[in-house]
């Protein structure tokens, strides 16, 4: 179902339909900002209600409303037609944030297992994204966007279908009462907020994916180092090598404070390497990030004890984005975006000694 999830070959093309349709670079951006405000406001109650309905189910739903985005922006490429499109993928998205990891860990409850088996699930991901890039391609010159569009549609309909097939245990959906859902929604912002073990679990978990948000400005890095635009695709296909790599060890081990210090040290190294081989040590460190990243959701979910895992779980998604739009905001500075870098790897720093 990750594979399905992300293997998705719009995701490379869209914002070239956007821009065919004829939308200016303010009114994309304005399109992202619906998406983020859609997904910032369901995060947490989306996450109380998989927990007191169905997180499968719901995962399901998310899914479909996903597809049923994508296909909006097919029949109704205009703006309405596409900032709709955005508000159903933040809705889908908000919906199966964290649901599918608790039902996972509902089923292996064991951290080190978790993280096996959630970083095999990640590597998978990673190689179906890379397929479904290169695949967007010939699809876009086959069949046009129609084909890119309808292809992903039906890749996200089959993720929801097999979500309802994988096994949930009856208390993950016992009570679907008004009451139940607002005890639930306050007993896992409590817990996650309430709790100190589990409070900073949730905070590291929270900064480690957000630190992800920097690979938007990978290609922008790798052309300030010299490589041409032919070129780069080149560059993102390493780093999504290693941090696949890296997931597929995630399961070997515990600790990952050590990963994240050397993170930060390869990111800082690697983006003041005034040379294109230094983007070599930045693909390392988001590889290391993304064995981070597995270590420290699996490390949250042996801290939660109460009923409400998939609220705390969307608890840490929220924060998470928060924490990439400050660092976007960061990036705004006025400063060499190979410094802007290097100066990233200091709260990297910060977080790998929270970690430890």
């Amino acid at each position: 179902m990750r594979a399905l999830s992300e293997g998705v070959p719009l995701y490379p093309v869209y914002a070239l339909l956007f821009a065919d349709a004829g939308l200016t670079t303010a009114q994309v951006s304005s399109l992202f900002v619906i998406w983020s405000v859609v997904a910032f406001a369901a995060e947490i109650p989306s996450g109380a209600l998989a927990d007191t309905w169905s997180r499968k189910r719901l995962y399901a739903v998310g899914e479909t409303l996903t597809a049923a985005g994508y296909a909006t922006w097919l029949l109704w490429p205009s703006y309405p037609g596409f900032a709709l499109g955005f508000v159903l993928w933040g809705l889908g998205g908000s919906l199966g944030s964290g649901a599918l990891e608790a039902l996972v860990y509902d089923a292996v409850p064991e951290e080190n297992r978790y993280a096996r088996l959630i970083g095999r699930a990640e590597t998978v991901s990673i190689v179906a994204m890379l397929a479904a890039t290169l695949l967007a391609t010939p699809a876009l010159h086959f069949g046009g966007y129609v084909l890119v569009g309808g292809v992903s549609v039906a890749v996200k309909l089959l993720g929801g279908l097999l979500a309802l097939r994988l096994p949930e245990e009856p208390s993950a959906a016992s009570d679907t009462s008004e009451m139940s859902y607002w005890r639930t929604l306050r007993s896992g912002v409590r817990e996650a907020a309430g709790t100190r073990v589990v409070a900073r679990a949730v905070l590291v978990a929270a900064l480690v994916p957000g630190f992800s948000a920097l690979d938007e400005y990978l290609p922008l890095l790798a052309r300030d180092k010299g490589a041409t635009t032919a070129a780069v695709p080149l560059l993102f296909g390493l780093t999504a090598l290693a941090m696949a790599a890296a997931s597929a060890l995630a399961g070997r081990g515990r600790g990952f404070s050590w990963a994240l210090g050397g993170a930060a040290a390869l990111l800082a190294a690697g983006a003041l390497t005034p040379y294109l081989g230094g983007m070599i040590a930045v693909s390392a460190a988001f590889g290391l990030l993304q064995y981070a990243m597995i270590r420290a959701e699996a490390r949250l979910q042996e801290r939660i004890t109460g009923p409400a895992r998939t609220t705390v779980l969307s608890v840490a998604g929220f924060a998470s984005e928060v924490f990439a739009v400050v660092l976007y905001l960061g990036f705004a500075v006025d400063l060499p975006l190979t410094a802007l870098f290097a100066l990233a790897g200091i709260p990297l720093l910060i977080t790998a000694l929270l970690a430890a």
